[in-house]
């Protein structure tokens, strides 16, 4: 009971935190995101077993990159970040006592498209003809934790065949197909109540499009977990793992929903 309370409270900070942060102000989403990103790097950085601490400019430079701002010249970023990104293949040739094909490298650009490049994509989705919609993204994420939810309760109440057992033995399709559904559900209620500047159509394709590579996420992000031999990312949420753990379904799934979302308005 105890270990159960924990985890509702901790889910529900996690929650509170993002809503609020988007909600307030284009500022604070930037900086929640920033911060999510890079804990989510620090994560994976551990689970591939990356020292390079040059990722996490790069990382960071492809974050401001993304940014909706005019503080900063686009071309000047542009510069930075094309140089930035070479500079380890640079460092690496100077290096003698490590050969480039037994390097890191492939580590250092896996990072970079599997957690940077995600979140470079994410903080554009609430973003129409250069004006901010924070209720996307959050309805986005509401259907990331209907789908969860129901996934696991569903999965936990009838399920039986096995999704993909050596890489997650828990889940279900059952528990998927609960997922899905309810994902869908709730799209009517957020198409008709909340985030009325996307149609109920569409809102079904884009859920459809966030529990398909969602689901896709979990799985990869279970699979470098097995691989690494570790339960959870981190334990810096307490009942949950690490941030990673929470945010592999929306990493993933991100990508897809910007470009369908940008091609829609």
């Amino acid at each position: 009971m105890k270990e159960l309370f924990i985890r509702a409270l901790s889910g529900l900070v996690y929650a509170i935190i993002i809503i609020c942060g988007t909600l307030y102000s284009k500022e604070s989403f930037y900086i929640i995101f920033y911060i999510l990103m890079m804990f989510c790097l620090y994560e994976f950085k551990n689970l591939i077993k990356l020292s390079y601490k040059w990722t996490i400019i790069v990382a960071s430079l492809i974050f401001l990159y993304s940014v909706k701002t005019t503080y900063i010249e686009p071309k000047y970023l542009e510069f930075l970040l094309i140089t930035s990104l070479f500079i380890p293949i640079i460092y690496q040739l100077f290096k003698s006592k490590t050969p480039l094909k037994s390097s890191k490298l492939g580590h250092y650009f896996l990072a970079i498209a599997y957690i940077a490049l995600p979140f470079s994509m994410l903080i554009q989705i609430p973003f129409i003809n250069n004006s901010y919609h924070p209720k996307i993204i959050i309805s986005i994420f509401i259907l990331i934790w209907i789908s969860d939810t129901f996934a696991y309760l569903v999965g936990s109440a009838i399920g039986k065949t096995k999704l993909y057992k050596k890489v997650s033995p828990n889940k279900t399709i059952e528990g998927a197909l609960g997922g899905l559904v309810a994902a869908l559900i709730g799209t009517n209620l957020i198409a008709t109540y909340y985030c009325t500047e996307i149609s109920t159509i569409n809102w079904m394709v884009i859920a459809s499009i966030v529990f398909t590579f969602g689901l896709l996420g979990d799985l990869i992000e279970s699979k470098f977990k097995r691989e690494a031999g570790v339960k959870d990312s981190s334990n810096f949420i307490p009942g949950h793992g690490g941030f990673l753990d929470r945010l592999d379904s929306v990493i993933f799934a991100s990508p897809f929903a910007y470009v369908f979302i940008h091609i829609i308005t």
